[in-house]
């Protein structure tokens, strides 16, 4: 297992014009985005449907890393594109996933995706064995990317197929986190959010005319109307008791970095489950005192992606 501890990271140390969490966070939404030269990929899900992925394979035998969105993203977001290319610089295949609904066309069934669906990562990390067979499996995740993937290693514990995982300002209480995504700036991003689900709903209600019509002006009530519903859970309350990363991280065991920063309005730090990111001795904590929510924009540009790879080659 990876000495943790002894891995020094470089501080982070935000741009002088960008000083704050929302400057952080929407400026870097409009960051360069690099060409990573990937092609895409479909492959079959076991419930007739598929994904999409974006994938470089430099078919060099060493590690292949996958890479996991937030919300209403895809895998052309910048940060999944920069960080791409940066693991191609670095010798390092990749794949990103995107998510039922949100890649290049709407996804077949009659559900899309949500902050604890995990099987499509099992679906991916068997596709990416046969694919890149003899390779060790490494994996990223951004905001829900993240707080899936840490779900995922806390349901498969030692059995999971990525030996070692990075989770980039993951939601900790997803409940919490959507009530707070409804109060002062946040309700900014709360309705970029909206505007995508609300138009992705109509089409799946076009699709399928069972599909729930979504009434609401939150996300938790998109969550209680829509999410949880055509997910199979009751309600809001429990989708978000069920998927919530909180309950995970005490089981994961498998090498995990956990990069935060304390200044993040939309995964608030303070809900994270600090004894038990304390106590598990395969986890690894970054909190930056600044850096917003995937922001991260440094007086020296890169220092996620830097602190990312470095975690990866120790």
């Amino acid at each position: 297992m990876v000495d943790q501890d002894k891995i020094q990271f470089e501080k982070f140390n935000p741009v002088w014009w960008a000083p704050e969490v929302h400057t952080q966070t929407v400026i870097a939404s409009f960051s360069e985005t690099k060409d990573p030269e990937s092609e895409r990929i479909e492959i079959p899900t076991p419930d007739d449907d598929f994904l999409e992925l974006e994938v470089v394979d430099l078919k060099n035998g060493k590690p292949v890393v996958a890479l996991f969105h937030g919300l209403e993203g895809s895998s052309q977001r910048h940060y999944i594109q920069n960080l791409m290319s940066d693991l191609r610089q670095a010798g390092y295949s990749s794949v990103a996933l995107n998510f039922r609904s949100c890649g290049t066309k709407m996804n077949l069934q009659k559900r899309m995706y949500h902050s604890g669906e995990t099987k499509d990562y099992k679906t991916l990390f068997s596709w990416m064995k046969e694919y890149f067979s003899g390779s060790e499996i490494y994996a990223v995740g951004f905001s829900l990317g993240g707080n899936a993937l840490v779900k995922s290693l806390g349901e498969l514990e030692e059995t999971h197929p990525v030996s070692k995982a990075v989770a980039v300002s993951p939601p900790y209480d997803l409940k919490r986190g959507s009530l707070r995504m409804n109060k002062g700036f946040n309700k900014v991003y709360q309705k970029r959010f909206l505007d995508t689900l609300s138009e992705k709903s109509d089409l799946k209600k076009e699709q399928f005319p069972d599909f729930p019509k979504f009434t609401g002006s939150s996300v938790y009530d998109f969550d209680d109307q829509v999410t949880a519903p055509v997910h199979g859970f009751k309600g809001a309350e429990d989708y978000y008791e069920k998927c919530s990363s909180k309950h995970f991280y005490k089981r994961v065991q498998k090498p995990l970095l956990v990069i935060h920063s304390k200044a993040d309005s939309l995964c608030p730090l303070e809900f994270a489950p600090f004894e038990d990111l304390e106590s598990n001795r395969y986890i690894r904590t970054l909190f930056t005192e600044s850096g917003g929510h995937v922001g991260f924009i440094s007086q020296k540009r890169g220092w996620l992606n830097r602190t990312i790879i470095k975690w990866l080659n120790s």
